[in-house]
């Protein structure tokens, strides 16, 4: 029997360059939505995932975070630095696991809900390939409710040698249900230059699923990695100059805005 919120989901990731070559990529991929107080409970229940240790699957706590304490720890110490108290609520993290001891997650999503079951914040932790992360920290406007989230957040954190760093991101969000939706556009003075999506369909945490998972996606962690540079590769055939790395913001979280979904056309239009 599954967990009553972990799970999996399996759907595609799409990125698009709209300036100044376009470039488009889509791939299948798949991710875990882990309850942090659910964890060992579900490498206890499950044969093929464990926790902090090797398997087909597994999640080590180290992957996310700085080390500073447990991963509820560390996330709730955000929040209150943002001026959001933390009352226990869920915090639900959706990323790719370890696959045969690999992973590279460029993009992990922590969902920080109140006990009431509503959506407080998100927390999106971003990981290049030199190694760094960082985190955009964004409270849930109020009148989200259980539709659309719209939020935004100024670019302070260096990825693609693709792009500048004058930008401002607009996040969509299905939060985590039967199905889950993350779509980001990045654009600049000029308008949208990229974006980029995942929208996938929840399917139950079993020992079945992640089996048949490990076939549909043989390897997916190590393509992830090998497909990023390869498609660098072709975007700088394509003519794109490099960009001078800088080196990371000294704070590890930028705190974005919530967008009032009652104006977000406005902001989408902009």
């Amino acid at each position: 029997m599954s967990d009553p919120t972990s799970a999996l989901y399996v759907g595609a990731v799409m990125h698009q360059r709209l300036r100044p070559r376009r470039h488009r990529l889509r791939y299948r991929v798949f991710s875990l939505l882990l309850d942090l107080d659910e964890l060992d409970t579900v490498a206890g229940r499950l044969r093929l995932f464990s926790r902090n240790r090797f398997n087909l699957f597994s999640f080590f706590d180290r992957d996310h975070g700085n080390g500073s304490g447990t991963l509820r720890e560390q996330v709730e110490g955000r929040l209150r630095a943002a001026g959001i108290e933390p009352d226990g609520g869920a915090i639900r993290l959706l990323t790719m696991p370890r696959l045969l001891g690999y992973a590279f997650n460029p993009l992990s999503v922590f969902f920080c809900y109140r006990r009431t079951g509503s959506l407080a914040a998100i927390v999106y932790e971003v990981s290049n390939t030199f190694g760094e992360r960082h985190n955009y920290l964004i409270p849930v406007h109020e009148h989200d409710g259980a539709g659309t989230i719209h939020q935004e957040c100024d670019k302070r954190f260096f990825v693609s040698p693709f792009l500048d760093m004058d930008m401002v991101y607009l996040f969509r969000v299905i939060p985590p249900g039967q199905r889950i939706g993350i779509a980001i556009s990045g654009r600049d003075a000029q308008g949208p230059i990229i974006i980029a999506s995942l929208f996938a369909k929840r399917t139950p945490l079993t020992d079945a699923c992640l089996a048949r998972a490990s076939v549909t996606f043989p390897l997916l962690t190590l393509k992830v990695i090998a497909g990023i540079h390869w498609e660098a590769l072709r975007i700088w055939l394509k003519g794109t100059r490099l960009r001078t790395r800088p080196p990371p913001p000294a704070p590890s979280v930028t705190l974005g805005r919530a967008i009032d979904p009652r104006n977000s056309a406005a902001h989408v239009a902009r």
